[in-house]
């Protein structure tokens, strides 16, 4: 526990007269001190009385008791002066980091647990094998999988240049493929209990402040879903287009839909590359010329086809594809017809991309 820790915590304070800025945001920690067991918190106040002084004490009090170990002992007064504004209103974000990068594509998917990750993690191998220069932004902020999903949950991130201001991160490379997650510059097993605004910066720094390099491919782990981040990342990170991602069933087509028209949508404007199903069919190990259709059949055609765009791969649901994911070794590395079939998606994006 560090005073960065506590101002994340105190993020969460917000003026209710201040259009609901942060106590942060707004300058008003005026200063941290921690000793063995305690935290000492000052607050700035103006010499203009503010009526929710009180408030805005009391708020602190129970937010440090709420996120403190236990047996913690909390401190917190006042100091009269004008609070402190803000050395920047936000990070400065700028594309240069991905001028070398040719196309830039998100995979994304309208609800959670479709194997989104796992197709983007093989989908990126086999176009390392098939000798592009690749990278991968792990933008799923509340579910990072790909340090597991690659092995490479251990490996402490490194930062480049001379300027704590403007330090890049340096991906982590393996399989031939330049990697990045919030998975890891957070600790393991750390929840992220981020607002929309907070969640949308962090992501913005993995993409934007990392040296990325000459790629021919950098795709983006999108989160699930079609919400505010999702906006935000399309409208400052210059993405080519995007994969959708889904499996069979009518629940996660109805979906599929929204994650469509999100990108059809005329401020967005982006085209769709093509539709992955993921989870086709069941296959045992045992007997790879049986399939099982767990999950319905041909759902993900018929919804390419109602809606006009490539269906650029059907993934089948095998023991190995999952045995990859655990053990940090993606399926795609190897020469199974599990494997083959993302050598083949990773063509077939290829040849649509251009």
């Amino acid at each position: 526990m560090d005073q960065t820790d506590i101002l994340q915590w105190l993020q969460e304070v917000q003026h209710p007269a201040k259009g609901d800025q942060s106590v942060v945001a707004l300058g008003m920690v005026d200063k941290i001190e921690l000793a063995d067991g305690s935290i000492h918190v000052t607050l700035a106040f103006p010499k203009r009385p503010d009526p929710l002084k009180n408030y805005l004490v009391g708020a602190v009090e129970a937010c440090l008791y709420r996120n403190a170990p236990g047996g913690t002992e909390i401190e917190v007064d006042t100091v009269v002066k004008d609070p402190a504004k803000p050395a920047k209103k936000g990070i400065e974000f700028n594309l240069e980091q991905l001028r070398e990068v040719r196309h830039i594509i998100g995979i994304a998917s309208g609800k959670g647990g479709v194997g989104k990750s796992t197709v983007a993690v093989n989908l990126a191998v086999a176009l390392a094998r098939l000798g592009y220069r690749v990278g991968v932004a792990d933008a799923d902020v509340y579910g990072p999988s790909i340090p597991t999903m690659t092995g490479t949950e251990n490996i402490e991130i490194e930062m480049y240049g001379e300027d704590e201001n403007n330090n890049l991160f340096v991906p982590v490379e393996k399989y031939g493929v330049k990697w990045l997650s919030v998975g890891h510059v957070s600790s393991a097993g750390q929840a992220l209990i981020w607002r929309g605004p907070m969640a949308s910066t962090a992501l913005k720094q993995i993409i934007l402040q990392t040296l990325w390099g000459p790629l021919d491919f950098l795709l983006i782990d999108m989160p699930p879903g079609t919400g505010d981040i999702h906006i935000s990342l399309i409208g400052d990170v210059p993405m080519s287009g995007a994969v959708i991602v889904t499996t069979p069933q009518n629940v996660a087509l109805a979906d599929v839909l929204r994650g469509v028209n999100m990108f059809r949508n005329p401020q967005v404007n982006k085209p769709i590359y093509g539709l992955v199903e993921n989870m086709s069919w069941f296959t045992p190990e045992a007997h790879p010329e049986e399939k099982y259709y767990l999950f319905g059949k041909d759902g993900g055609t018929k919804m390419a086809q109602e809606l006009e765009i490539p269906l650029l791969g059907q993934i089948p649901l095998v023991q190995g594809i999952r045995e990859g994911g655990d053990s940090g070794e993606p399926v795609a590395l190897g020469t199974r017809p599990d494997s083959l079939a993302f050598l083949e998606l990773a063509q077939k994006l290829a040849a649509s991309v251009g």
